[in-house]
């Protein structure tokens, strides 16, 4: 069993297309920062969650090509697009990787199978950007995937920002590579939190903390903060700051100024203002 290492590539806000939803002064909303870990050894890697689009995706893949590993398998947190759609730039380049997910999480990356799948969402947010190959996924088992002799784990959450995620663990790094169930000085992505969300994000943020980790990678974080596990609790701080203010009926405009000013230095409102529009006014249009 060889050591293991681990690094991250944030990709920085992505803009969106002219003429989608804005924020409330006008400015245009932007992606948020988006999390890929490459684990690797002396010859092989794993890398976690590509970014989505051709461009981005493109830079991913030049970072990994400078440490001269080889990406035996790519491995998917959760089904939001965001964190897979631009795996086929990096299978173009390591033809012989395997796309490995959860059952959970492949059900939900079938339901963006296809171009005509992405159009509501992706195409209209980012049209042309992003690839149109297909992705075969394998699933993962309990016995995890393997990595020059250390065992990397699929660890099964449920609803955090969306259903059926996952963790990474990494025991002999003491790494959970953490998807979107722990954020990291970005605001969170409420839009699918309620109905009881929010307290089931509140367990697999109980899940995440129980295992222990000294490096936790969020899948959304500010690039110039660490990989600390206090993120686990400030994930927590921020849903119950979003609940108090959701139980005084606040109007959407009121919810976004009032989260504002409680959590002045996460980055990236627009994913906060996209969340008040969902949770006060009902589905906003892209």
């Amino acid at each position: 069993m060889t050591s293991l290492r681990y690094e991250v590539f944030v990709t920085p806000a992505i803009a969106q297309s002219s003429g989608t939803l804005n924020l409330p002064d006008g400015e245009p909303m932007v992606w948020s920062p988006i999390s890929t870990t490459l684990i690797y050894g002396e010859r092989d890697a794993v890398l976690v969650d590509p970014p989505f689009t051709v461009d981005t995706a493109r830079e991913v893949l030049a970072w990994v090509e400078k440490t001269g590993r080889n990406v035996t398998e790519i491995y998917i947190t959760h089904g939001h697009g965001d964190h897979w759609l631009g795996a086929p730039v990096l299978l173009e380049r390591f033809p012989d990787a395997v796309v490995r997910a959860t059952a959970g999480t492949q059900a939900h990356m079938a339901g963006l199978a296809t171009p005509e799948s992405r159009g509501p969402f992706w195409d209209v947010l980012f049209p042309g950007r992003i690839p149109t190959a297909p992705v075969e996924v394998q699933v993962v088992g309990e016995e995890g995937l393997s990595l020059e002799g250390n065992v990397l784990l699929p660890v099964e959450v449920g609803h955090s920002d969306g259903d059926d995620t996952t963790v990474l663990w990494v025991p002999s790094l003491k790494l959970a590579v953490a998807g979107d169930v722990v954020y990291n000085g970005v605001h969170l992505a409420l839009s699918e939190s309620a109905g009881g969300g929010r307290d089931a994000w509140r367990r697999a943020l109980g899940q995440v903390e129980a295992l222990g980790a000294d490096f936790v990678v969020a899948g959304h974080k500010d690039p110039a903060r660490a990989d600390d596990p206090a993120d686990i609790g400030r994930t927590k701080r921020y849903l119950d700051d979003a609940d108090r203010l959701l139980r005084g009926e606040p109007t959407p405009m009121e919810y976004y100024e009032g989260m504002l000013s409680l959590h002045p230095e996460r980055i990236n409102p627009g994913i906060l203002w996209f969340g008040a529009l969902s949770l006060l006014a009902g589905s906003p249009t892209p």
